[in-house]
């Protein structure tokens, strides 16, 4: 046991080297992906939802390529499971509410 207890700082060590390269890389992403839309970012987000709306009313989603349709519905599939986890924590129950 005191061996273990011995190597735990060099393992940790080695640890911390490893992660940090992975770290730096995703708190980059993160930065950028995570943040909020900025005011600048409205246009943007309106000329988006109105292309989705022309493509729908003109049936445009017929012809989307069977990649970009599975990786639409695995996205579709990740917000829903992530709906699901916020109700379960916001109701605290797997299964309806504590009245």
């Amino acid at each position: 046991m005191s061996k273990l207890i011995a190597q735990a700082p060099a393992l940790a060590n080695r640890l911390a080297a490893q992660a940090s390269p992975k770290l730096q890389t995703f708190w980059k992403y993160a930065k950028v992906e995570l943040a909020p839309p900025t005011l600048a970012d409205i246009p943007e987000i309106r000329a988006g939802i109105s292309r989705l709306l022309a493509a729908a009313r003109t049936a445009r989603w017929k012809e989307v390529p069977v990649r970009e349709a599975w990786l639409n519905s695995l996205v579709t599939i990740e917000v829903l499971c992530w709906f699901y986890v916020g109700e379960c924590i916001g109701k605290r129950h797997i299964v309806g509410y504590d009245v």
